[in-house]
Protein backbone atom coordinates (compact mmCIF):
# COMPACT_ATOMS: atom_id res chain seq x y z
CA UNK A 1 0.00 0.00 0.00
CA UNK A 2 2.79 2.54 1.14
CA UNK A 3 4.89 1.66 -2.05
CA UNK A 4 1.81 2.81 -4.30
CA UNK A 5 0.02 5.14 -2.73
CA UNK A 6 0.65 8.64 -1.37
CA UNK A 7 -0.59 10.03 1.90
CA UNK A 8 -3.46 12.19 0.12
CA UNK A 9 -4.39 9.11 -1.72
CA UNK A 10 -4.87 7.16 1.25
CA UNK A 11 -6.91 10.04 2.86
CA UNK A 12 -9.09 10.71 -0.37
CA UNK A 13 -9.62 6.79 0.13
CA UNK A 14 -10.05 7.10 3.91
CA UNK A 15 -12.78 9.61 3.19
CA UNK A 16 -14.86 7.82 0.62
CA UNK A 17 -14.81 4.84 2.91
CA UNK A 18 -12.70 2.39 0.35
CA UNK A 19 -9.98 1.87 2.98
CA UNK A 20 -10.62 2.04 6.66
CA UNK A 21 -7.87 3.29 9.39
CA UNK A 22 -7.37 -0.03 10.74
CA UNK A 23 -6.22 -1.37 7.11
CA UNK A 24 -3.66 0.99 7.01
CA UNK A 25 -2.27 -0.15 10.74
CA UNK A 26 -2.76 -3.85 9.41
CA UNK A 27 -1.11 -2.90 6.15
CA UNK A 28 1.94 -1.67 8.45
CA UNK A 29 1.60 -4.58 10.63
CA UNK A 30 1.74 -7.42 8.04
CA UNK A 31 4.71 -6.06 6.51
CA UNK A 32 6.40 -5.56 9.49
CA UNK A 33 5.84 -8.94 10.38
CA UNK A 34 6.11 -10.06 6.77
CA UNK A 35 9.86 -8.55 6.48
CA UNK A 36 10.94 -8.42 10.18
CA UNK A 37 14.02 -10.29 8.88
CA UNK A 38 15.67 -7.05 7.32
CA UNK A 39 15.55 -5.32 11.02
CA UNK A 40 14.70 -2.04 10.73
CA UNK A 41 12.76 -1.49 13.94
CA UNK A 42 14.15 -1.34 17.65
CA UNK A 43 10.48 -1.53 18.85
CA UNK A 44 7.55 -1.94 16.99
CA UNK A 45 3.75 -2.11 18.97
CA UNK A 46 1.08 -3.19 17.10
CA UNK A 47 -1.30 -3.11 19.54
CA UNK A 48 -0.82 0.81 20.30
CA UNK A 49 -0.90 1.42 16.45
CA UNK A 50 -4.37 -0.42 16.41
CA UNK A 51 -5.61 1.76 19.06
CA UNK A 52 -4.55 5.11 17.35
CA UNK A 53 -6.50 3.43 14.57
CA UNK A 54 -9.88 3.15 16.06
CA UNK A 55 -9.60 6.45 17.56
CA UNK A 56 -9.17 7.74 13.90
CA UNK A 57 -12.01 5.62 12.49
CA UNK A 58 -13.85 7.70 15.78
CA UNK A 59 -13.20 11.13 14.98
CA UNK A 60 -14.04 10.05 10.92
CA UNK A 61 -17.31 8.56 12.04
CA UNK A 62 -17.74 12.22 13.77
CA UNK A 63 -16.96 14.00 10.91
CA UNK A 64 -14.04 15.77 12.16
CA UNK A 65 -11.96 16.57 9.19
CA UNK A 66 -8.40 14.92 8.28
CA UNK A 67 -5.38 16.50 10.04
CA UNK A 68 -2.52 16.35 7.24
CA UNK A 69 -1.15 13.11 8.42
CA UNK A 70 -4.08 11.73 10.26
CA UNK A 71 -3.98 7.85 11.08
CA UNK A 72 -0.66 7.57 8.91
CA UNK A 73 2.29 5.31 10.93
CA UNK A 74 5.51 6.50 11.31
CA UNK A 75 8.65 5.46 11.91
CA UNK A 76 11.18 7.80 14.53
CA UNK A 77 14.81 7.04 14.45
CA UNK A 78 15.76 5.91 18.19
CA UNK A 79 17.52 9.30 18.70
CA UNK A 80 14.36 11.32 19.39
CA UNK A 81 12.81 11.43 22.30
CA UNK A 82 9.29 9.01 22.62
CA UNK A 83 7.37 9.26 25.71
CA UNK A 84 5.43 5.80 24.74
CA UNK A 85 9.09 4.34 23.52
CA UNK A 86 12.80 3.92 24.92
CA UNK A 87 15.20 5.81 23.41
CA UNK A 88 18.34 4.04 23.28
CA UNK A 89 20.10 5.50 20.54
CA UNK A 90 21.75 2.91 19.56
CA UNK A 91 24.06 2.07 22.78
CA UNK A 92 24.03 -0.57 25.23
CA UNK A 93 24.87 1.74 27.91
CA UNK A 94 21.37 3.58 27.06
CA UNK A 95 19.39 0.48 26.90
CA UNK A 96 15.74 1.13 28.31
CA UNK A 97 16.18 4.11 29.21
CA UNK A 98 12.65 6.26 28.77
CA UNK A 99 12.46 10.11 28.84
CA UNK A 100 8.76 10.28 29.27
CA UNK A 101 8.45 12.82 26.49
CA UNK A 102 8.52 13.80 22.98
CA UNK A 103 10.87 15.63 21.07
CA UNK A 104 9.62 18.78 19.26
CA UNK A 105 9.26 17.49 15.89
CA UNK A 106 7.77 13.64 17.31
CA UNK A 107 4.96 16.41 19.20
CA UNK A 108 4.58 17.81 15.81
CA UNK A 109 3.61 14.59 14.18
CA UNK A 110 0.95 13.96 16.64
CA UNK A 111 -0.78 16.76 16.74
CA UNK A 112 -0.79 16.63 12.68
CA UNK A 113 -2.84 12.87 13.31
CA UNK A 114 0.34 10.50 12.86
CA UNK A 115 0.61 7.46 14.62
CA UNK A 116 4.01 6.25 16.10
CA UNK A 117 4.36 2.61 15.37
CA UNK A 118 7.76 2.57 16.42
CA UNK A 119 11.58 3.41 16.80
CA UNK A 120 13.84 2.52 13.82
CA UNK A 121 17.49 1.56 14.29
CA UNK A 122 20.52 3.92 14.47
CA UNK A 123 23.97 3.77 14.36
CA UNK A 124 25.68 4.13 17.90
CA UNK A 125 24.96 8.00 18.73
CA UNK A 126 23.85 8.47 15.11
CA UNK A 127 27.39 7.61 14.14
CA UNK A 128 29.15 5.45 11.59
CA UNK A 129 29.14 1.70 13.51
CA UNK A 130 26.92 -0.24 11.45
CA UNK A 131 23.97 -1.73 12.91
CA UNK A 132 21.85 -5.38 11.95
CA UNK A 133 20.05 -3.32 9.73
CA UNK A 134 19.72 -5.12 6.34
CA UNK A 135 19.75 -3.57 2.53
CA UNK A 136 16.26 -4.25 0.93
CA UNK A 137 18.07 -5.16 -2.04
CA UNK A 138 20.87 -6.92 -1.57
CA UNK A 139 21.71 -8.21 2.14
CA UNK A 140 25.17 -8.01 1.25
CA UNK A 141 25.07 -4.40 0.55
CA UNK A 142 25.55 -1.67 3.27
CA UNK A 143 22.05 0.26 4.11
CA UNK A 144 23.62 3.15 4.72
CA UNK A 145 24.64 3.93 8.93
CA UNK A 146 23.09 6.27 10.92
CA UNK A 147 19.20 6.74 9.89
CA UNK A 148 19.35 3.23 8.10
CA UNK A 149 16.34 1.92 10.29
CA UNK A 150 13.84 4.91 8.97
CA UNK A 151 15.20 4.11 5.17
CA UNK A 152 14.80 0.82 4.99
CA UNK A 153 11.32 0.98 6.90
CA UNK A 154 9.79 2.90 3.89
CA UNK A 155 11.81 1.49 1.08
CA UNK A 156 9.91 -1.61 2.64
CA UNK A 157 6.62 -0.50 2.50
CA UNK A 158 6.23 -0.59 6.30
CA UNK A 159 5.84 3.16 6.53
CA UNK A 160 4.87 5.77 4.39
CA UNK A 161 7.07 8.56 5.75
CA UNK A 162 10.21 8.00 9.01
CA UNK A 163 12.43 10.52 10.48
CA UNK A 164 16.16 10.42 10.18
CA UNK A 165 19.00 12.90 11.07
CA UNK A 166 22.04 14.22 9.25
CA UNK A 167 25.21 15.27 10.26
CA UNK A 168 27.16 13.72 7.44
CA UNK A 169 25.09 12.09 5.56
CA UNK A 170 23.24 9.85 7.47
CA UNK A 171 19.80 11.10 5.52
CA UNK A 172 20.69 11.46 1.84
CA UNK A 173 23.32 8.03 1.90
CA UNK A 174 20.23 5.72 3.62
CA UNK A 175 17.88 6.94 0.71
CA UNK A 176 20.50 6.66 -1.90
CA UNK A 177 21.39 3.16 -0.88
CA UNK A 178 17.51 2.09 -0.51
CA UNK A 179 16.41 3.82 -3.65
CA UNK A 180 14.02 6.33 -2.11
CA UNK A 181 13.38 9.86 -1.52
CA UNK A 182 15.11 11.62 1.29
CA UNK A 183 15.34 14.82 2.32
CA UNK A 184 17.57 16.97 4.89
CA UNK A 185 16.29 20.59 5.18
CA UNK A 186 18.34 23.50 5.73
CA UNK A 187 19.84 23.52 8.95
CA UNK A 188 17.69 24.47 11.83
CA UNK A 189 14.18 24.30 9.72
CA UNK A 190 12.99 21.29 11.62
CA UNK A 191 13.52 21.66 15.58
CA UNK A 192 16.34 19.97 17.40
CA UNK A 193 14.72 20.30 20.97
CA UNK A 194 14.57 16.06 22.65
CA UNK A 195 16.36 14.43 19.82
CA UNK A 196 20.36 13.40 20.42
CA UNK A 197 23.00 16.40 19.85
CA UNK A 198 26.35 15.21 18.16
CA UNK A 199 27.41 18.47 17.17
CA UNK A 200 26.09 22.14 17.31
CA UNK A 201 26.45 23.50 13.81
CA UNK A 202 25.83 20.32 12.02
CA UNK A 203 22.93 18.34 13.38
CA UNK A 204 19.57 18.23 11.05
CA UNK A 205 16.67 16.42 11.13
CA UNK A 206 14.96 15.07 8.11
CA UNK A 207 13.05 12.53 7.02
CA UNK A 208 12.19 9.40 3.95
CA UNK A 209 9.10 9.31 1.88
CA UNK A 210 8.06 6.63 -0.89
CA UNK A 211 6.39 9.39 -3.07
CA UNK A 212 7.82 12.77 -3.99
CA UNK A 213 4.27 14.43 -3.39
CA UNK A 214 4.58 14.02 0.27
CA UNK A 215 7.45 15.50 0.77
CA UNK A 216 5.88 18.66 1.41
CA UNK A 217 3.37 17.85 3.81
CA UNK A 218 5.56 16.23 5.88
CA UNK A 219 7.68 19.61 5.95
CA UNK A 220 5.68 21.86 6.70
CA UNK A 221 4.38 19.92 9.50
CA UNK A 222 7.28 19.33 10.95
CA UNK A 223 8.84 22.84 10.40
CA UNK A 224 9.44 25.59 12.60
CA UNK A 225 7.38 28.56 11.94
CA UNK A 226 6.54 32.08 12.75
CA UNK A 227 8.60 35.20 13.72
CA UNK A 228 10.30 33.60 16.20
CA UNK A 229 12.62 32.04 13.90
CA UNK A 230 13.45 35.25 11.95
CA UNK A 231 15.66 33.63 9.37
CA UNK A 232 13.92 31.18 8.36
CA UNK A 233 10.73 33.00 8.78
CA UNK A 234 11.61 35.65 6.62
CA UNK A 235 12.95 33.82 3.54
CA UNK A 236 9.94 31.29 3.41
CA UNK A 237 7.86 34.14 3.20
CA UNK A 238 10.09 35.64 0.38
CA UNK A 239 8.07 34.67 -2.89
CA UNK A 240 10.94 35.65 -5.11
CA UNK A 241 13.20 33.33 -3.64
CA UNK A 242 10.78 30.32 -3.24
CA UNK A 243 9.05 30.77 -6.33
CA UNK A 244 10.92 31.34 -9.82
CA UNK A 245 9.52 33.36 -12.51
CA UNK A 246 7.20 31.56 -14.37
CA UNK A 247 8.62 33.08 -17.88
CA UNK A 248 12.21 31.85 -17.27
CA UNK A 249 13.37 28.47 -16.87
CA UNK A 250 15.09 26.54 -14.24
CA UNK A 251 18.63 27.10 -13.86
CA UNK A 252 20.30 24.43 -12.56
CA UNK A 253 24.14 24.13 -12.35
CA UNK A 254 25.88 20.60 -12.52
CA UNK A 255 28.13 20.20 -9.51
CA UNK A 256 30.86 17.53 -9.84
CA UNK A 257 32.59 18.16 -6.58
CA UNK A 258 36.15 17.13 -5.07
CA UNK A 259 34.49 14.06 -4.49
CA UNK A 260 33.70 13.11 -8.17
CA UNK A 261 37.72 10.78 -8.54
CA UNK A 262 35.78 8.45 -6.09
CA UNK A 263 32.59 7.98 -8.40
CA UNK A 264 32.92 4.61 -10.47
CA UNK A 265 32.34 5.57 -14.43
CA UNK A 266 28.73 4.51 -14.68
CA UNK A 267 28.05 6.90 -11.68
CA UNK A 268 29.24 9.53 -13.44
CA UNK A 269 27.57 8.34 -17.03
CA UNK A 270 24.22 8.58 -15.04
CA UNK A 271 24.61 12.35 -13.72
CA UNK A 272 25.46 13.27 -16.92
CA UNK A 273 23.14 11.87 -18.94
CA UNK A 274 20.70 13.24 -16.25
CA UNK A 275 21.44 16.77 -16.70
CA UNK A 276 21.22 16.31 -20.33
CA UNK A 277 17.87 14.93 -19.66
CA UNK A 278 17.02 18.17 -17.66
CA UNK A 279 18.43 20.36 -20.83
CA UNK A 280 15.77 18.31 -23.02
CA UNK A 281 12.80 18.94 -20.69
CA UNK A 282 13.63 22.64 -20.92
CA UNK A 283 15.65 23.16 -17.62
CA UNK A 284 18.74 25.94 -18.28
CA UNK A 285 21.73 23.24 -16.91
CA UNK A 286 25.49 24.24 -17.11
CA UNK A 287 28.24 23.19 -15.30
CA UNK A 288 29.97 25.18 -13.00
CA UNK A 289 33.24 25.05 -10.86
CA UNK A 290 32.17 25.32 -6.74
CA UNK A 291 34.39 27.91 -4.54
CA UNK A 292 37.57 26.69 -4.52
CA UNK A 293 37.38 26.44 -0.47
CA UNK A 294 35.15 23.70 -0.29
CA UNK A 295 37.52 21.03 -1.44
CA UNK A 296 38.49 21.28 2.40
CA UNK A 297 34.87 20.51 3.54
CA UNK A 298 35.53 16.67 4.51
CA UNK A 299 38.29 18.15 6.46
CA UNK A 300 36.93 20.96 8.06
CA UNK A 301 33.96 18.74 9.16
CA UNK A 302 35.61 15.68 10.62
CA UNK A 303 37.27 18.25 12.66
CA UNK A 304 34.35 19.79 13.81
CA UNK A 305 32.43 16.36 14.04
CA UNK A 306 34.97 14.55 16.49
CA UNK A 307 36.15 17.50 18.53
CA UNK A 308 32.48 17.56 19.50
CA UNK A 309 31.89 14.07 19.95
CA UNK A 310 34.84 13.71 22.42
CA UNK A 311 33.05 16.54 24.36
CA UNK A 312 29.78 15.22 24.58
CA UNK A 313 30.33 11.23 24.81
CA UNK A 314 33.31 11.58 27.01
CA UNK A 315 31.63 9.71 30.06
CA UNK A 316 30.48 7.21 27.55
CA UNK A 317 34.29 7.00 26.73
CA UNK A 318 35.41 6.17 29.97
CA UNK A 319 32.86 3.01 29.23
CA UNK A 320 35.66 1.69 26.57
CA UNK A 321 34.06 -1.99 26.39
CA UNK A 322 30.84 -0.50 26.05
CA UNK A 323 31.20 1.49 22.71
CA UNK A 324 32.42 0.48 19.37
CA UNK A 325 35.69 0.39 17.92
CA UNK A 326 34.43 3.42 15.68
CA UNK A 327 32.97 5.77 18.39
CA UNK A 328 36.14 5.08 20.56
CA UNK A 329 39.11 6.39 17.55
CA UNK A 330 36.48 9.18 16.80
CA UNK A 331 36.68 10.40 20.56
CA UNK A 332 40.16 10.07 20.43
CA UNK A 333 41.46 11.83 17.33
CA UNK A 334 38.63 14.55 18.97
CA UNK A 335 40.92 14.80 22.52
CA UNK A 336 44.05 15.78 20.34
CA UNK A 337 42.54 18.78 18.64
CA UNK A 338 43.18 21.62 20.01
CA UNK A 339 40.90 24.40 20.95
CA UNK A 340 42.25 27.09 18.46
CA UNK A 341 41.88 24.09 15.74
CA UNK A 342 38.13 23.38 16.70
CA UNK A 343 37.28 27.23 16.29
CA UNK A 344 39.06 27.66 13.12
CA UNK A 345 37.03 25.15 11.69
CA UNK A 346 33.65 26.62 12.68
CA UNK A 347 35.20 29.66 11.29
CA UNK A 348 35.93 27.78 8.04
CA UNK A 349 32.06 26.33 8.10
CA UNK A 350 31.04 30.04 8.40
CA UNK A 351 32.80 31.31 5.49
CA UNK A 352 31.86 28.37 3.41
CA UNK A 353 28.24 28.91 4.54
CA UNK A 354 29.17 32.29 3.01
CA UNK A 355 30.30 30.93 0.05
CA UNK A 356 27.37 28.70 -0.85
CA UNK A 357 25.01 31.11 0.14
CA UNK A 358 26.72 33.64 -2.44
CA UNK A 359 27.23 30.76 -5.04
CA UNK A 360 23.47 29.92 -5.17
CA UNK A 361 21.94 33.36 -4.85
CA UNK A 362 21.49 33.26 -8.94
CA UNK A 363 21.44 29.57 -9.23
CA UNK A 364 18.05 27.71 -8.65
CA UNK A 365 19.81 24.34 -7.35
CA UNK A 366 22.69 22.38 -7.88
CA UNK A 367 22.70 18.73 -8.76
CA UNK A 368 25.69 16.09 -7.33
CA UNK A 369 25.78 12.55 -6.85
CA UNK A 370 24.09 11.59 -3.61
CA UNK A 371 26.56 9.04 -2.58
CA UNK A 372 29.54 8.22 -4.69
CA UNK A 373 27.57 5.10 -6.79
CA UNK A 374 25.39 1.93 -5.35
CA UNK A 375 25.83 0.59 -1.84
CA UNK A 376 28.96 -1.12 -0.75
CA UNK A 377 29.69 -4.12 0.77
CA UNK A 378 28.73 -4.26 4.29
CA UNK A 379 31.76 -3.52 6.02
CA UNK A 380 33.58 -1.85 2.87
CA UNK A 381 34.34 1.97 3.86
CA UNK A 382 31.98 4.49 1.79
CA UNK A 383 33.79 6.35 -0.60
CA UNK A 384 33.47 10.61 -0.26
CA UNK A 385 30.76 11.86 -1.37
CA UNK A 386 29.03 15.20 -1.49
CA UNK A 387 26.12 14.78 0.83
CA UNK A 388 28.57 16.13 3.59
CA UNK A 389 29.59 19.51 1.86
CA UNK A 390 25.89 20.25 1.52
CA UNK A 391 25.58 19.35 5.43
CA UNK A 392 28.52 21.92 6.29
CA UNK A 393 27.28 24.32 4.36
CA UNK A 394 23.38 24.13 5.75
CA UNK A 395 21.34 23.60 2.14
CA UNK A 396 18.28 21.76 1.73
CA UNK A 397 19.07 18.71 -0.41
CA UNK A 398 16.93 15.59 -1.85
CA UNK A 399 18.11 12.36 -2.97
CA UNK A 400 16.02 11.12 -5.64
CA UNK A 401 15.94 7.44 -6.38
CA UNK A 402 16.59 8.24 -10.33
CA UNK A 403 19.49 5.58 -10.80
CA UNK A 404 20.43 1.95 -11.03
CA UNK A 405 24.31 0.48 -10.93
CA UNK A 406 24.65 -2.54 -13.43
CA UNK A 407 24.07 -4.83 -11.14
CA UNK A 408 20.86 -3.20 -10.37
CA UNK A 409 21.03 -1.62 -6.94
CA UNK A 410 20.19 1.75 -6.62
CA UNK A 411 21.93 4.96 -6.04
CA UNK A 412 20.51 8.89 -5.80
CA UNK A 413 20.37 11.92 -7.88
CA UNK A 414 21.44 14.91 -5.32
CA UNK A 415 19.40 18.50 -6.07
CA UNK A 416 20.34 20.96 -3.14
CA UNK A 417 19.38 24.64 -2.98
CA UNK A 418 20.61 27.66 -1.16
CA UNK A 419 19.64 27.79 2.70
CA UNK A 420 16.32 28.13 3.56
CA UNK A 421 15.03 28.08 -0.20
CA UNK A 422 13.77 25.05 0.87
CA UNK A 423 10.25 25.91 -0.85
CA UNK A 424 11.85 26.29 -4.00
CA UNK A 425 13.85 22.96 -3.90
CA UNK A 426 10.01 21.31 -3.64
CA UNK A 427 9.21 23.16 -6.23
CA UNK A 428 11.62 22.06 -8.79
CA UNK A 429 11.25 18.29 -7.29
CA UNK A 430 7.09 18.70 -7.98
CA UNK A 431 7.99 19.86 -11.34
CA UNK A 432 10.75 16.86 -12.16
CA UNK A 433 8.00 14.12 -11.14
CA UNK A 434 5.25 15.38 -12.50
CA UNK A 435 6.70 15.83 -15.65
CA UNK A 436 8.17 12.43 -15.63
CA UNK A 437 11.72 13.36 -15.45
CA UNK A 438 12.16 12.39 -11.53
CA UNK A 439 10.55 9.22 -10.45
CA UNK A 440 7.02 9.09 -8.74
CA UNK A 441 7.64 6.24 -6.47
CA UNK A 442 10.86 4.13 -4.73
CA UNK A 443 13.07 2.27 -6.73
CA UNK A 444 11.95 -1.41 -7.08
CA UNK A 445 13.05 -3.88 -5.10
CA UNK A 446 14.64 -6.23 -7.29
CA UNK A 447 15.52 -9.16 -4.38
CA UNK A 448 11.21 -9.78 -4.28
CA UNK A 449 9.15 -7.33 -5.31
Amino acid sequence: MFRRFSISEIHSQMETGRLHPIDVAEECISRVERFDRYRPWVCFDPEALRRGADAVEERLASKQPLRSLEGVPLGIKDVFNTSDFPTEMGSEIWRGFTPGNDARVVYYLRMAGGLIAGKTVTAEFAVHALNETLNPHNVELTPGTSSSGSAVGVALGMVPVAFGTQTGGSIIRPASFCGIYGFKPSFGLLPRTGSLKTTDSLDTIGFFVSHPSDLRRVLEISRVHGPNFPFSYSALKDDKRQNKPKERPWRVALVKTHTWRHAPDYAKDALLSFATKLGEHGVHMFERELPAEMEQAHQVHSVIYDKCLSYYFREEYKTLGRISEVMRNMIARGEQITGGQFHAALEMQNRLIAEMDRFLSDTDAIISLSTAGAAPKRHVLEEPDPALMWTLTHLPAISVPAFQSPQGAPFGLQIAARKYNDHLLLNLIDDLWMSGVAPAGPSPLLSFW
